[in-house]
């Protein structure tokens, strides 16, 4: 590209003055700063009479009396969230008003969508609304369509169902008074927060008594709006470091704002490839900075900004992290594909585990700014720097930006999709295990509620997405325990490798740090690091120059600085493309689509913002109040709560049949001497061993439950999971076909105060769970002392856990348990001593049986390992 073709580019794009689609009005509005004078930043209220007027008595058809104010009534307002949330077509709501007598029997204040829509964007308040800014680029016209970036942040920062929960100040957290051992979770709990307020005080908190901080975070990542025809959309989305994040991850919440949708031209008026990519970039930039101008100029200075409890305080808006992935990545901090974004390391030193220098934003800086002068100067300087020609990088006018620091971890693309996809095409390589006898052993894996089975084997899968990969690592390391390497080489090395970085994947993950669990971060990439070279030594790789493997390197001081992965997780981006453009798409005619999905995405708001407000005004006291509520400890194991169906699957079973069905061929003994230990609480074995043979058993039907459901309990850093446990016999389904068997192992209490140790766990497998019936329970436990539990289990015993796991793939391993005459020991439990569903890998041994399968390896296997990758539990137990 020479000079006059890269000026030419670098100063075509002009910007026309803006209007608004479609409304005309800021939605927030900031007091002046004269009218601030030099009051405290904080004012814990506004007594002035207009801050409280309701402005619902403007509503033409409402009063501060109704809260579907500017609709008639309920019906009024509960037909217009449905024509415009459910994705109903606007002709198929056209069709339905047409119906006679439609409009007046449901007393509506709208005939057509017209009339609807005209309700929407003249009486609700919404968010900002969009502007669409025309470019002209390699003479091509562009339209680029944003929103005012301060009044986004100013629509979060006042949200009245975030109130309660927003956070101004940075804290520390520790396990002890003694303060040795750091906990890190919000971003508020991490470094970045803390140092800012220290390093910048004579600049922001001198300036104004009480300032805060609001961390802006911006993702963004190109999707496919269509499968066929290659259309592609570029969102843009906001949020603030202030939010928790248990808020931020949720959709519903809206706590992350879609601020733009960038451009996805490919500029093909530009013959000149090089040009093209060049021109390209010039474009992101350019679009970025546009939307980010409102805080360049108001982050050093600060703003005032109410929330929604009328409090104002002085906010410095400051761009802290960049959400995207390694694409966006090396176009946002002007790198080369192949090069790391945030350190000076050799291309052909990616795979070494040592740590480089980082880059430094002021000499960045400093090289483009030689872009207004001679053009060839300037690309010999980029060309020195390693650097891509950009004319102007938008984070170059940003106050207190570092874009190399700011680019965060990426669990999906770096971990899932980039160094676990590359370990599992090293794993299947003919020079390594091969696809065969992985596929045979992941054939022949026993169920479980979060375990996804693999029917056909994990290497004949195509277009893998992230959640397959996640469900992959469920089970890697026991597919390959016991396999052996061509030319009876010792596999342990492999395995180590794999472990490690399963351990890395899985501690990556983690919703609250600490010190120790940070270093096990480090120490597992050390692992890997340590036992790579088998990957060498087999042929399957020369080198490990991958850009993903070495961003591994930054994961622990992101940590420190920003808070754990989740605060930033590029799964939440994926998930705001369905709302944001796919679903908007989806619901315009495909011609001039941006200006139908923009137009679209504000009548959605706006609807969504009155449901809120109808929402608080029901169930929310009128005085709102700060209560911020967090977990502050170390990561711990979640404790289900037991959930069991009101009413049970069959209602009586025969003991005859129980046997049969289920296999609990000593459920009388067994059910004999648990009453004895109900009904004898402390006694001797010989006394137990009496009353058992006495104990007459006055009912022959019991009622079964073919599912224990377990709810996640309410820690905030926990995520909402479910975990299930199924008891079934074989079935035969309604079109005739044959429903395996299918009886869960479980993790099992064995009833001493601490549920967190190993030592207090058992493994046993499910046969069956029931009830004793309720007319003969006082029969049965005579005694008042006595409180029978309610739900039971007929359990058959796994061997106890060994004191220490093995010591090359880290598992612990138990057997079935059996008597002298070679039936498995069973007992009978209360199911509230059931912690959670446990997964086992089979000990498959060289080659895999092939009897085995997924619904019979359970009882044609006598060998297991316990598998600590099937949930967060199980790697906070046995890990």
């Amino acid at each position: 590209m020479d000079a006059e073709a890269f000026e030419m580019l670098s100063h075509s794009i002009s910007v026309s003055p803006s209007y608004l689609v479609p409304g005309e009005e800021s939605t927030v509005e900031l007091p002046s700063l004269d009218d601030l004078g030099q009051l405290p930043t904080r004012i814990d209220s506004i007594e002035a009479e207009e801050s409280g007027v309701a402005v619902i008595d403007h509503f033409p058809f409402g009063s501060a009396d109704s809260i579907w104010a500017p609709f008639r009534s309920q019906c009024d307002w509960e037909f217009a969230h449905w024509a415009k949330i459910h994705g109903v077509t606007s002709s198929a709501v056209m069709d339905l008003l047409a119906i006679p007598e439609i409009v007046e029997r449901l007393d509506l204040s709208y005939r057509t969508t017209r009339e609807l829509n005209n309700i929407i964007d003249d009486e609700l308040p919404g968010p900002p609304p969009f502007q669409c800014k025309e470019l002209d680029i390699g003479n091509e016209e562009l339209q680029f369509f944003c929103c005012d970036t301060l009044q986004c942040i100013c629509s979060l920062y006042g949200n009245p169902d975030f109130v309660q929960d927003l956070v101004y100040a940075p804290e520390q957290h520790y396990t002890s008074k003694e303060q040795t051992c750091r906990i890190i979770n919000e971003m508020h709990t991490a470094d970045w927060w803390w140092t800012m307020q220290n390093q910048y005080q004579a600049t922001l908190e001198l300036r104004r008594p009480g300032a805060t901080i609001i961390p802006v975070i911006i993702s963004s990542d190109k999707t496919q709006l269509t499968v066929f025809r290659g259309k592609t959309a570029y969102p843009i989305y906001l949020t603030i470091g202030n939010i928790p994040k248990n808020i931020c991850r949720k959709p519903s919440c809206q706590a992350q704002i879609l601020i733009g949708y960038i451009p996805t031209t490919k500029l093909e008026g530009i013959t000149n490839k090089a040009a093209r990519r060049h021109a390209v970039a010039n474009l992101f930039h350019s679009c970025i900075e546009m939307v980010l101008v409102p805080i360049a100029s108001c982050g050093e200075t600060g703003v005032p900004m109410m929330s929604a409890d009328r409090v104002w305080c002085w906010c410095h808006p400051i761009f802290l992290v960049f959400i995207g992935d390694y694409p966006e990545q090396a176009l946002v901090t002007c790198t080369y594909n192949g090069q790391c974004p945030k350190c000076q390391v050799p291309r052909n030193r990616l795979g070494k585990f040592q740590a480089f220098p980082s880059r430094v934003p002021s000499d960045t800086i400093d090289t483009f700014q030689l872009a207004d002068g001679d053009i060839h100067t300037f690309h010999k300087a980029c060309h020195k720097a390693a650097l891509k020609p950009v004319f102007r990088p938008f984070w170059g006018s940003l106050p207190f930006a570092d874009i190399f620091l700011s680019i965060s971890p990426d669990i999906l693309h770096q971990l899932l999709q980039g160094v676990m996809k590359h370990v599992i095409a090293w794993l299947a390589s003919p020079t390594v295990f091969g696809s065969v006898v992985i596929n045979a052993c992941c054939r022949s894996l026993p169920p479980n509620h979060n375990i996804a089975l693999f029917a056909k084997g994990i290497t004949m899968l195509s277009r893998v997405s992230g959640k397959e990969h996640k469900n992959i690592c469920c089970i890697l390391l026991g597919l390959i325990l016991d396999l052996p390497l061509p030319g009876g080489q010792v596999p342990s090395r492999v395995v180590k490798a794999v472990h490690a970085l399963l351990d890395f994947l899985y501690l990556a993950q983690y919703p609250s740090h600490t010190t120790e669990t940070l270093q096990h971060l480090e120490d597992s990439l050390t692992r890997f690091h340590d036992n790579k070279a088998v990957f060498n030594d087999l042929g399957t790789r020369e080198n490990f120059n991958i850009p993903k493997l070495h961003m591994l390197l930054h994961y622990q001081s992101s940590i420190t600085l920003f808070g754990t992965t989740d605060n930033y997780n590029t799964e939440q981006t994926e998930r705001m493309h369905i709302n944001f453009a796919k679903n908007t798409y989806r619901a315009t005619n495909h011609k001039d689509e941006y200006l139908q999905m923009t137009t679209w995405l504000e009548h959605c708001k706006k609807i969504q913002q009155h449901a809120a407000f109808i929402k608080r005004q029901q169930d929310q006291p009128e005085q709102l109040g700060r209560c911020i509520v967090m977990a502050i400890g170390p990561p711990r194991a979640y404790n289900g709560n037991l959930q069991m169906p009101e009413n049970p699957t069959i209602k009586a079973i025969p003991f005859d049949d129980l046997a049969m069905n289920y296999g609990t061929i000593d459920f009388l003994d067994t059910l004999a001497d648990f009453i004895a230990h109900v009904n004898n609480p402390g006694a001797l074995a010989v006394t137990l061993h009496a009353q058992r043979e006495d104990t007459l058993i006055p009912f022959r039907a019991v009622p079964v439950y073919h599912r224990i459901r377990f709810v996640a309990g309410g820690d905030r850093n926990t995520l909402d999971t479910v975990d299930a446990v199924h008891v079934r016999p074989e079935r035969t389904d309604m079109h005739g076909r044959i429903i395996p068997s299918r009886f869960n192992t479980v993790l099992v209490h064995n009833g001493q105060d601490c549920v967190h140790r190993k030592k207090d766990h058992r493994i046993a497998q499910v046969c069956v769970v029931f009830q004793i019936p309720s007319k003969v329970v006082d029969e049965v436990f005579p005694s008042c002392d006595v409180t029978p539990p309610t739900y039971l289990a007929y359990v058959e015993w796994f061997s106890l856990l060994p004191a220490t796991p093995n010591p090359t793939h880290l598992m612990y391993k138990v057997s079935r348990l059996l008597t002298q005459n070679g039936r498995c020991r069973a007992g009978i439990i209360p199911v509230d001593s059931i912690i959670c569903s446990i997964h086992l890998f089979p000990q498959f041994g060289p080659t895999t049986p092939e009897n085995w399968n997924t619904f019979t390896v359970l009882e044609q296997c006598q060998t297991f390992h316990i598998n600590p990758f099937a949930n967060r539990h199980s790697y906070f137990t046995f890990a």
